[in-house]
Protein backbone atom coordinates (compact mmCIF):
# COMPACT_ATOMS: atom_id res chain seq x y z
CA UNK A 1 0.00 0.00 0.00
CA UNK A 2 0.96 3.60 -0.59
CA UNK A 3 2.73 5.19 2.50
CA UNK A 4 2.97 8.56 3.48
CA UNK A 5 6.26 9.43 1.51
CA UNK A 6 4.27 7.87 -1.93
CA UNK A 7 1.82 10.24 -1.49
CA UNK A 8 4.05 13.38 -0.58
CA UNK A 9 6.15 12.79 -3.42
CA UNK A 10 3.26 12.62 -6.11
CA UNK A 11 2.59 15.55 -5.30
CA UNK A 12 5.24 17.52 -6.80
CA UNK A 13 3.93 17.25 -10.56
CA UNK A 14 2.72 19.99 -12.67
CA UNK A 15 -0.43 21.25 -10.74
CA UNK A 16 -0.88 25.05 -11.06
CA UNK A 17 -2.31 26.37 -7.41
CA UNK A 18 -2.11 29.66 -6.90
CA UNK A 19 -2.56 31.75 -3.80
CA UNK A 20 -2.70 35.77 -3.58
CA UNK A 21 -2.19 35.91 -7.58
CA UNK A 22 1.10 33.62 -7.30
CA UNK A 23 1.82 29.92 -8.26
CA UNK A 24 2.96 27.43 -5.74
CA UNK A 25 6.36 25.90 -6.85
CA UNK A 26 5.67 23.00 -4.23
CA UNK A 27 2.59 22.11 -2.44
CA UNK A 28 4.13 19.96 0.24
CA UNK A 29 7.07 22.58 1.36
CA UNK A 30 4.62 25.61 0.92
CA UNK A 31 3.50 26.86 4.61
CA UNK A 32 -0.18 27.45 3.29
CA UNK A 33 -0.09 23.54 2.25
CA UNK A 34 2.55 21.68 3.27
CA UNK A 35 1.10 20.92 7.17
CA UNK A 36 -1.92 19.15 5.71
CA UNK A 37 -0.03 17.41 3.49
CA UNK A 38 1.61 16.33 6.28
CA UNK A 39 -1.99 15.07 8.33
CA UNK A 40 -2.86 13.42 4.76
CA UNK A 41 0.51 11.58 4.51
CA UNK A 42 0.06 10.15 8.08
CA UNK A 43 -3.29 8.96 7.47
CA UNK A 44 -1.83 6.73 4.74
CA UNK A 45 0.54 5.77 7.01
CA UNK A 46 -2.10 4.66 9.26
CA UNK A 47 -3.83 2.52 6.83
CA UNK A 48 -0.62 0.95 5.65
CA UNK A 49 -0.06 0.02 9.54
CA UNK A 50 -1.10 -3.95 9.61
CA UNK A 51 -1.64 -2.77 13.35
CA UNK A 52 -4.20 -0.60 12.51
CA UNK A 53 -6.63 -2.95 10.94
CA UNK A 54 -7.66 -0.48 8.27
CA UNK A 55 -6.85 -3.21 5.37
CA UNK A 56 -9.20 -6.01 3.86
CA UNK A 57 -9.21 -8.08 0.47
CA UNK A 58 -11.15 -6.15 -2.28
CA UNK A 59 -13.39 -8.60 -4.45
CA UNK A 60 -13.29 -7.09 -7.25
CA UNK A 61 -8.85 -7.96 -7.28
CA UNK A 62 -8.25 -9.83 -4.68
CA UNK A 63 -5.48 -7.58 -4.09
CA UNK A 64 -5.53 -6.35 -0.15
CA UNK A 65 -6.46 -2.43 -0.01
CA UNK A 66 -7.45 -0.05 3.03
CA UNK A 67 -10.96 -0.92 3.35
CA UNK A 68 -12.23 2.41 3.26
CA UNK A 69 -12.07 2.32 -0.47
CA UNK A 70 -14.45 -0.93 -0.51
CA UNK A 71 -17.99 -0.89 -0.60
CA UNK A 72 -19.33 -2.79 2.52
CA UNK A 73 -21.31 -6.29 1.50
CA UNK A 74 -22.10 -6.80 5.08
CA UNK A 75 -23.10 -5.74 8.15
CA UNK A 76 -19.50 -6.41 9.50
CA UNK A 77 -18.12 -5.00 6.05
CA UNK A 78 -20.00 -1.90 7.49
CA UNK A 79 -19.01 -1.93 11.13
CA UNK A 80 -15.34 -2.47 10.02
CA UNK A 81 -15.70 0.86 7.85
CA UNK A 82 -16.89 2.76 10.94
CA UNK A 83 -14.28 1.55 13.42
CA UNK A 84 -11.65 2.59 10.15
CA UNK A 85 -12.93 5.71 9.20
CA UNK A 86 -13.36 6.60 13.20
CA UNK A 87 -9.25 5.66 13.15
CA UNK A 88 -8.88 8.41 10.75
CA UNK A 89 -10.37 11.16 12.14
CA UNK A 90 -9.08 10.11 15.65
CA UNK A 91 -5.94 11.56 14.05
CA UNK A 92 -7.26 14.66 12.98
CA UNK A 93 -9.86 14.90 16.09
CA UNK A 94 -12.24 15.12 13.76
CA UNK A 95 -10.79 18.60 12.02
CA UNK A 96 -10.10 17.84 8.50
CA UNK A 97 -13.19 17.06 6.83
CA UNK A 98 -12.19 15.95 3.24
CA UNK A 99 -10.10 13.31 3.96
CA UNK A 100 -9.80 10.69 1.47
CA UNK A 101 -12.52 8.20 2.75
CA UNK A 102 -14.90 10.90 2.08
CA UNK A 103 -14.82 11.03 -1.23
CA UNK A 104 -14.11 7.40 -1.43
CA UNK A 105 -16.91 6.41 0.26
CA UNK A 106 -18.88 7.95 -2.70
CA UNK A 107 -17.02 6.33 -5.71
CA UNK A 108 -17.37 3.13 -3.91
CA UNK A 109 -21.36 3.32 -3.90
CA UNK A 110 -20.95 4.36 -7.70
CA UNK A 111 -19.01 1.43 -8.44
CA UNK A 112 -21.58 -0.85 -6.87
CA UNK A 113 -24.10 0.79 -9.00
CA UNK A 114 -22.68 0.39 -12.51
CA UNK A 115 -26.31 0.27 -13.79
CA UNK A 116 -26.93 4.08 -12.68
CA UNK A 117 -24.37 4.97 -14.95
CA UNK A 118 -25.52 3.33 -17.89
CA UNK A 119 -26.78 5.99 -20.47
CA UNK A 120 -25.89 6.37 -24.27
CA UNK A 121 -23.84 3.91 -26.60
CA UNK A 122 -20.31 4.12 -23.99
CA UNK A 123 -20.29 1.82 -20.80
CA UNK A 124 -19.91 4.42 -18.33
CA UNK A 125 -20.70 2.06 -15.72
CA UNK A 126 -17.54 -0.19 -16.79
CA UNK A 127 -15.40 3.33 -16.36
CA UNK A 128 -16.38 3.95 -12.83
CA UNK A 129 -15.43 0.46 -11.98
CA UNK A 130 -12.04 0.67 -13.25
CA UNK A 131 -11.98 3.86 -11.36
CA UNK A 132 -12.90 3.13 -8.21
CA UNK A 133 -10.62 -0.22 -8.38
CA UNK A 134 -7.31 2.56 -9.37
CA UNK A 135 -8.35 4.55 -6.35
CA UNK A 136 -8.09 1.40 -4.10
CA UNK A 137 -4.75 -0.31 -5.68
CA UNK A 138 -3.38 2.98 -5.38
CA UNK A 139 -4.79 4.50 -2.27
CA UNK A 140 -5.39 7.39 -4.16
CA UNK A 141 -6.72 11.03 -2.71
CA UNK A 142 -9.56 12.32 -4.31
CA UNK A 143 -11.55 15.94 -3.49
CA UNK A 144 -14.38 16.90 -5.17
CA UNK A 145 -15.67 20.04 -6.79
CA UNK A 146 -19.85 19.44 -7.22
CA UNK A 147 -21.18 22.86 -6.59
CA UNK A 148 -21.15 25.93 -9.66
CA UNK A 149 -19.64 29.30 -8.66
CA UNK A 150 -21.75 31.37 -7.00
CA UNK A 151 -23.14 33.63 -10.18
CA UNK A 152 -26.50 33.48 -9.85
CA UNK A 153 -28.24 31.37 -7.08
CA UNK A 154 -31.70 31.43 -9.03
CA UNK A 155 -30.76 30.04 -12.13
CA UNK A 156 -28.76 27.46 -13.67
CA UNK A 157 -25.33 27.53 -16.20
CA UNK A 158 -27.01 27.84 -19.54
CA UNK A 159 -29.10 31.21 -18.43
CA UNK A 160 -25.66 32.91 -17.80
CA UNK A 161 -25.08 34.89 -20.56
CA UNK A 162 -21.38 34.38 -22.60
CA UNK A 163 -18.79 31.82 -22.24
CA UNK A 164 -19.13 28.91 -19.74
CA UNK A 165 -18.82 29.87 -16.38
CA UNK A 166 -20.26 26.74 -14.67
CA UNK A 167 -18.07 23.96 -15.69
CA UNK A 168 -19.66 22.21 -19.29
CA UNK A 169 -18.22 20.39 -22.23
CA UNK A 170 -17.31 22.46 -25.17
CA UNK A 171 -15.87 20.53 -27.55
CA UNK A 172 -16.13 16.13 -27.90
CA UNK A 173 -13.28 14.01 -29.50
CA UNK A 174 -13.22 10.17 -30.21
CA UNK A 175 -10.69 9.57 -27.59
CA UNK A 176 -12.68 12.09 -25.02
CA UNK A 177 -14.23 15.63 -24.01
CA UNK A 178 -12.67 19.13 -23.59
CA UNK A 179 -14.39 21.15 -20.83
CA UNK A 180 -14.36 24.52 -20.07
CA UNK A 181 -15.34 26.93 -16.92
CA UNK A 182 -15.35 26.63 -12.98
CA UNK A 183 -16.65 24.31 -10.24
CA UNK A 184 -16.42 25.04 -6.61
CA UNK A 185 -15.44 24.02 -3.72
CA UNK A 186 -12.45 21.69 -4.05
CA UNK A 187 -11.51 21.63 -0.30
CA UNK A 188 -8.12 19.98 0.22
CA UNK A 189 -7.87 19.76 -3.77
CA UNK A 190 -4.19 21.74 -3.69
CA UNK A 191 -3.05 18.58 -1.81
CA UNK A 192 -5.31 15.81 -3.46
CA UNK A 193 -4.13 13.31 -6.36
CA UNK A 194 -7.37 13.96 -8.31
CA UNK A 195 -10.71 15.55 -8.39
CA UNK A 196 -14.24 14.39 -8.80
CA UNK A 197 -16.08 17.12 -10.71
CA UNK A 198 -19.85 17.02 -11.13
CA UNK A 199 -22.83 18.91 -10.03
CA UNK A 200 -25.20 17.58 -7.45
CA UNK A 201 -27.47 21.23 -7.86
CA UNK A 202 -30.50 20.28 -9.71
CA UNK A 203 -30.23 21.21 -13.46
CA UNK A 204 -32.92 21.87 -16.13
CA UNK A 205 -33.62 20.38 -19.81
CA UNK A 206 -31.47 22.94 -21.60
CA UNK A 207 -28.57 22.27 -19.22
CA UNK A 208 -27.09 19.42 -20.84
CA UNK A 209 -23.83 20.86 -21.68
CA UNK A 210 -22.93 21.00 -17.80
CA UNK A 211 -24.34 17.22 -17.31
CA UNK A 212 -21.45 15.75 -17.09
CA UNK A 213 -18.90 13.56 -14.27
CA UNK A 214 -16.14 13.06 -14.56
CA UNK A 215 -12.61 12.49 -12.85
CA UNK A 216 -8.85 14.88 -13.75
CA UNK A 217 -6.29 14.95 -12.04
CA UNK A 218 -5.02 18.12 -10.05
CA UNK A 219 -2.04 18.12 -12.56
CA UNK A 220 -3.61 18.53 -15.76
CA UNK A 221 -3.09 20.44 -18.22
CA UNK A 222 -4.98 24.20 -18.18
CA UNK A 223 -6.75 23.40 -14.49
CA UNK A 224 -6.12 26.00 -12.14
CA UNK A 225 -6.93 25.80 -8.57
CA UNK A 226 -7.76 29.76 -7.21
CA UNK A 227 -7.02 28.51 -3.44
CA UNK A 228 -8.79 30.92 -0.34
CA UNK A 229 -5.69 32.84 1.58
CA UNK A 230 -4.56 29.78 3.98
CA UNK A 231 -4.50 29.81 8.07
CA UNK A 232 -1.38 27.90 8.39
CA UNK A 233 1.24 30.55 7.17
CA UNK A 234 -0.52 33.19 9.47
CA UNK A 235 0.05 30.71 12.89
CA UNK A 236 3.00 31.81 15.11
CA UNK A 237 3.84 28.66 16.52
CA UNK A 238 1.80 24.97 17.39
CA UNK A 239 1.43 26.03 21.11
CA UNK A 240 -0.63 29.84 19.91
CA UNK A 241 -2.47 27.66 17.16
CA UNK A 242 -2.40 23.75 17.51
CA UNK A 243 -4.88 23.65 14.87
CA UNK A 244 -4.41 26.07 12.26
CA UNK A 245 -0.87 25.12 12.17
CA UNK A 246 -1.70 21.66 11.37
CA UNK A 247 -5.46 20.99 9.90
CA UNK A 248 -6.21 23.27 7.16
CA UNK A 249 -7.47 22.16 4.20
CA UNK A 250 -7.86 25.05 2.29
CA UNK A 251 -10.56 25.62 -0.41
CA UNK A 252 -10.26 26.36 -4.02
CA UNK A 253 -12.42 27.38 -7.14
CA UNK A 254 -11.43 25.17 -9.91
CA UNK A 255 -10.87 26.55 -13.13
CA UNK A 256 -10.57 24.61 -16.33
CA UNK A 257 -9.44 26.31 -19.66
CA UNK A 258 -9.88 23.81 -22.48
CA UNK A 259 -9.03 20.67 -19.78
CA UNK A 260 -9.00 17.41 -22.28
CA UNK A 261 -10.84 14.29 -20.22
CA UNK A 262 -10.06 11.02 -21.71
CA UNK A 263 -13.60 8.92 -22.35
CA UNK A 264 -12.36 6.59 -19.34
CA UNK A 265 -12.42 9.31 -17.03
CA UNK A 266 -16.18 10.14 -17.59
CA UNK A 267 -19.08 9.00 -15.80
CA UNK A 268 -21.79 10.50 -16.73
CA UNK A 269 -22.02 12.52 -20.28
CA UNK A 270 -25.07 14.48 -21.05
CA UNK A 271 -27.01 13.49 -18.90
CA UNK A 272 -29.29 15.57 -16.51
CA UNK A 273 -31.01 12.16 -14.56
CA UNK A 274 -27.67 10.90 -14.67
CA UNK A 275 -26.54 13.22 -12.47
CA UNK A 276 -29.12 11.97 -9.46
CA UNK A 277 -29.08 8.89 -10.17
CA UNK A 278 -25.49 9.29 -9.50
CA UNK A 279 -25.92 10.29 -5.76
CA UNK A 280 -29.02 8.94 -4.96
CA UNK A 281 -30.11 5.61 -6.51
CA UNK A 282 -26.34 4.51 -5.98
CA UNK A 283 -26.56 5.15 -2.73
CA UNK A 284 -23.35 7.20 -2.67
CA UNK A 285 -24.62 10.16 -1.17
CA UNK A 286 -26.25 8.63 2.10
CA UNK A 287 -22.89 6.32 2.07
CA UNK A 288 -20.53 9.15 2.00
CA UNK A 289 -22.29 11.44 4.42
CA UNK A 290 -22.31 8.49 7.22
CA UNK A 291 -18.84 8.79 6.54
CA UNK A 292 -19.11 12.81 7.28
CA UNK A 293 -21.29 11.62 10.61
CA UNK A 294 -18.58 9.36 11.81
CA UNK A 295 -16.13 12.26 11.37
CA UNK A 296 -18.04 14.95 12.74
CA UNK A 297 -18.67 12.76 15.85
CA UNK A 298 -15.00 11.98 16.70
CA UNK A 299 -14.70 16.13 16.27
CA UNK A 300 -17.71 16.67 18.75
CA UNK A 301 -16.34 14.51 21.10
CA UNK A 302 -13.04 16.34 21.40
CA UNK A 303 -14.78 19.80 22.05
CA UNK A 304 -16.80 18.04 24.16
CA UNK A 305 -13.68 17.11 25.94
CA UNK A 306 -12.45 20.98 25.61
CA UNK A 307 -15.13 22.02 27.57
CA UNK A 308 -14.93 19.63 30.11
CA UNK A 309 -11.39 20.31 30.46
CA UNK A 310 -12.30 24.17 31.14
CA UNK A 311 -14.66 23.39 33.77
CA UNK A 312 -12.08 21.63 35.84
CA UNK A 313 -9.46 23.84 35.45
CA UNK A 314 -11.58 27.07 35.89
CA UNK A 315 -12.38 25.12 39.12
CA UNK A 316 -16.39 25.07 38.27
CA UNK A 317 -17.06 22.12 37.67
CA UNK A 318 -19.40 21.73 40.37
CA UNK A 319 -21.35 24.44 40.24
CA UNK A 320 -24.91 23.75 39.06
CA UNK A 321 -25.13 26.15 36.50
CA UNK A 322 -22.07 24.49 34.46
CA UNK A 323 -23.01 20.86 35.08
CA UNK A 324 -26.40 22.05 33.40
CA UNK A 325 -24.08 23.40 30.34
CA UNK A 326 -22.00 20.36 30.49
CA UNK A 327 -24.76 17.98 30.56
CA UNK A 328 -26.53 19.58 27.52
CA UNK A 329 -23.21 19.34 25.38
CA UNK A 330 -22.94 15.54 26.33
CA UNK A 331 -26.95 15.04 25.44
CA UNK A 332 -26.09 17.05 21.95
CA UNK A 333 -23.19 15.21 21.22
CA UNK A 334 -24.83 12.15 22.14
CA UNK A 335 -27.46 12.65 19.80
CA UNK A 336 -25.28 12.42 16.95
CA UNK A 337 -22.65 9.23 18.32
CA UNK A 338 -26.41 7.48 18.61
CA UNK A 339 -27.19 8.55 15.18
CA UNK A 340 -23.79 6.93 13.71
CA UNK A 341 -24.85 3.74 15.72
CA UNK A 342 -28.46 3.69 14.67
CA UNK A 343 -27.54 3.71 11.04
CA UNK A 344 -25.36 0.84 11.14
CA UNK A 345 -28.42 -0.86 13.53
CA UNK A 346 -30.54 0.13 10.61
CA UNK A 347 -28.63 -0.68 7.33
CA UNK A 348 -29.38 -3.01 4.81
CA UNK A 349 -28.25 -5.03 1.31
CA UNK A 350 -29.87 -3.16 -1.40
CA UNK A 351 -30.31 -5.02 -4.29
CA UNK A 352 -26.34 -4.79 -5.77
CA UNK A 353 -25.79 -6.10 -2.41
CA UNK A 354 -24.33 -2.67 -1.03
CA UNK A 355 -25.10 -2.46 2.56
CA UNK A 356 -26.71 1.13 3.16
CA UNK A 357 -27.23 3.06 6.31
CA UNK A 358 -30.40 3.79 7.55
CA UNK A 359 -31.58 6.60 5.94
CA UNK A 360 -33.83 8.10 8.72
CA UNK A 361 -30.26 8.21 11.27
CA UNK A 362 -28.27 9.83 8.70
CA UNK A 363 -30.38 12.70 7.23
CA UNK A 364 -32.01 13.02 10.49
CA UNK A 365 -28.63 14.13 12.44
CA UNK A 366 -27.37 16.00 9.51
CA UNK A 367 -30.93 18.27 9.29
CA UNK A 368 -29.97 19.36 12.88
CA UNK A 369 -26.65 19.85 12.07
CA UNK A 370 -27.01 23.63 11.28
CA UNK A 371 -28.39 23.94 15.00
CA UNK A 372 -26.27 21.53 16.87
CA UNK A 373 -22.97 22.66 16.25
CA UNK A 374 -23.44 26.79 16.45
CA UNK A 375 -25.02 25.56 20.12
CA UNK A 376 -21.90 23.48 20.88
CA UNK A 377 -19.89 26.26 20.22
CA UNK A 378 -21.73 28.65 22.41
CA UNK A 379 -21.24 26.75 25.19
CA UNK A 380 -17.97 26.58 25.04
CA UNK A 381 -17.85 30.36 24.63
CA UNK A 382 -19.43 30.53 27.27
CA UNK A 383 -17.58 28.24 29.55
CA UNK A 384 -14.05 29.50 28.09
CA UNK A 385 -15.80 33.40 29.24
CA UNK A 386 -13.38 35.82 29.53
CA UNK A 387 -10.20 33.41 29.53
CA UNK A 388 -9.83 33.11 25.98
CA UNK A 389 -9.10 37.22 25.96
CA UNK A 390 -6.76 37.09 28.73
CA UNK A 391 -3.95 35.17 27.54
CA UNK A 392 -0.83 36.09 26.18
CA UNK A 393 -0.29 37.15 22.78
CA UNK A 394 1.98 34.85 21.92
CA UNK A 395 4.62 32.07 22.82
CA UNK A 396 7.21 34.74 23.47
CA UNK A 397 5.74 36.01 26.43
CA UNK A 398 6.37 32.45 27.65
CA UNK A 399 9.83 32.52 27.24
CA UNK A 400 10.55 36.11 27.73
CA UNK A 401 12.37 36.71 31.28
CA UNK A 402 10.52 40.38 31.43
CA UNK A 403 6.79 38.63 30.98
CA UNK A 404 6.50 35.07 31.97
CA UNK A 405 6.87 35.24 35.98
CA UNK A 406 4.04 37.54 35.34
CA UNK A 407 2.24 35.22 33.71
CA UNK A 408 3.53 32.48 36.05
CA UNK A 409 1.58 34.35 39.23
CA UNK A 410 -1.30 35.66 37.21
CA UNK A 411 -2.57 32.78 35.46
CA UNK A 412 -1.88 29.36 37.19
CA UNK A 413 -4.75 28.36 39.18
CA UNK A 414 -4.82 25.44 41.87
CA UNK A 415 -5.34 22.54 39.62
CA UNK A 416 -2.95 23.97 36.44
CA UNK A 417 0.27 25.87 35.59
CA UNK A 418 -0.06 29.40 34.41
CA UNK A 419 2.09 27.56 30.77
CA UNK A 420 -0.89 24.08 30.78
CA UNK A 421 -3.33 26.88 31.02
CA UNK A 422 -2.53 29.52 28.81
CA UNK A 423 -1.98 26.19 26.27
CA UNK A 424 -5.43 24.97 26.84
CA UNK A 425 -6.96 28.58 26.50
CA UNK A 426 -4.96 28.90 23.33
CA UNK A 427 -6.45 25.83 21.90
CA UNK A 428 -10.06 26.66 22.88
CA UNK A 429 -9.73 30.04 21.09
CA UNK A 430 -8.32 28.31 18.13
CA UNK A 431 -11.53 26.11 18.07
CA UNK A 432 -14.06 28.79 18.84
CA UNK A 433 -12.47 32.19 17.56
CA UNK A 434 -9.69 32.30 15.26
CA UNK A 435 -10.37 32.38 11.67
CA UNK A 436 -9.48 28.86 11.49
CA UNK A 437 -12.58 28.45 13.89
CA UNK A 438 -15.18 30.33 11.74
CA UNK A 439 -14.11 28.32 8.57
CA UNK A 440 -15.34 25.28 10.13
CA UNK A 441 -18.47 26.81 11.54
CA UNK A 442 -19.35 27.86 7.85
CA UNK A 443 -18.40 24.50 6.53
CA UNK A 444 -20.56 22.40 9.44
CA UNK A 445 -23.35 24.73 8.69
CA UNK A 446 -23.43 24.05 4.87
CA UNK A 447 -21.12 21.04 3.73
CA UNK A 448 -23.93 18.78 2.87
CA UNK A 449 -25.97 21.96 1.54
CA UNK A 450 -28.25 24.92 2.94
CA UNK A 451 -29.98 23.52 5.81
CA UNK A 452 -33.32 23.65 3.71
CA UNK A 453 -31.52 21.36 1.15
CA UNK A 454 -30.40 19.00 4.26
CA UNK A 455 -33.81 19.09 5.75
CA UNK A 456 -35.42 18.33 2.55
CA UNK A 457 -33.12 15.07 2.93
CA UNK A 458 -34.61 14.27 5.88
CA UNK A 459 -38.49 14.84 5.38
CA UNK A 460 -38.27 12.83 2.29
CA UNK A 461 -36.03 9.80 4.38
CA UNK A 462 -37.94 10.08 7.54
CA UNK A 463 -41.00 7.63 6.03
CA UNK A 464 -43.84 9.70 7.28
CA UNK A 465 -46.36 7.80 5.57
CA UNK A 466 -46.55 4.50 8.09
CA UNK A 467 -46.96 7.59 11.29
CA UNK A 468 -50.32 9.41 9.07
CA UNK A 469 -51.36 5.88 8.88
CA UNK A 470 -52.00 5.30 12.61
CA UNK A 471 -53.09 8.70 12.69
CA UNK A 472 -55.41 8.20 10.94
CA UNK A 473 -56.63 4.66 12.03
CA UNK A 474 -56.77 6.27 15.39
CA UNK A 475 -59.12 9.38 13.45
CA UNK A 476 -61.24 7.07 12.09
CA UNK A 477 -62.36 5.28 15.67
CA UNK A 478 -64.46 7.95 16.98
CA UNK A 479 -66.88 10.20 15.64
CA UNK A 480 -68.85 13.33 16.79
CA UNK A 481 -71.46 11.09 18.47
CA UNK A 482 -68.60 9.07 20.48
CA UNK A 483 -68.63 8.59 24.37
CA UNK A 484 -66.29 8.26 26.46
Amino acid sequence: MRTGCDYLASLKDSRQVYVDGVAVDDVTTHPGFAPIASVIAGLFDTAADPASDMTCVDPATGRTVNRLFTAPRSARDLTAFREAATVWARRSHGWVGRSPDHVGAFLSAFAAHPEAFASGTRDFGAHVAAYRRRVAEESLHVSYAIIPPQVSRADSGQAWAGDLVQVGIVDERDDGIVVRGAQMLATGGAVADEILVSCIKPLGPEDTDFAVSFAVPVGAPGLRLLCRRPYAPGASSVYDYPLTSRFDETDALLVFDDVFIPWERVFVHRDIAGLRRQFFDTGAHLFGNWQAQIRFTVKLQFLAGLARKIAAVNGVDRFPGVVEKLGELASLVSLVESAVLAAEYTAAPDEQGLWRPGVRAVYGAMGLQSELYPRVLAILHDLAGGGVLQVPAGVGDMTSPRTRPDIDRCLSTPTASAEDRVKLFKLVWDAVGSEFAGRHHQYELFYAGAPFVVRGYAFRNYGFDAHVADVETFLAGYGVGAEA
